[in-house]
């Protein structure tokens, strides 16, 4: 039975490229909206849900850079 790669090698603009077609698609399912059966719109909100939570795994996995010494400004 083959095992999941649970090494991957992706670099910083992989994952750049990754959520912003990830954004991408959750913008073009957001403007679907008109038009829709009950049961494609069930599964249209499925999928924006799990898009979003992609998305905020990938947020939760970033470490966002802060200096040690002197005064942090934040933008």
């Amino acid at each position: 039975m083959p095992q999941y790669n649970d090494m991957f090698e992706l670099s910083v603009e992989d994952m750049d490229l990754i959520e912003t077609a990830l954004r991408g698609s959750a913008a073009s399912l957001s403007l679907a909206a008109l038009d829709e059966t009950d049961d494609s719109k069930s599964e249209r909100e499925e999928t924006l849900r799990r898009v979003h939570d992609l998305l905020g795994k990938l947020h939760d996995q970033k470490v966002f850079y802060r200096p040690r010494d002197g005064v942090y400004l934040g933008g």
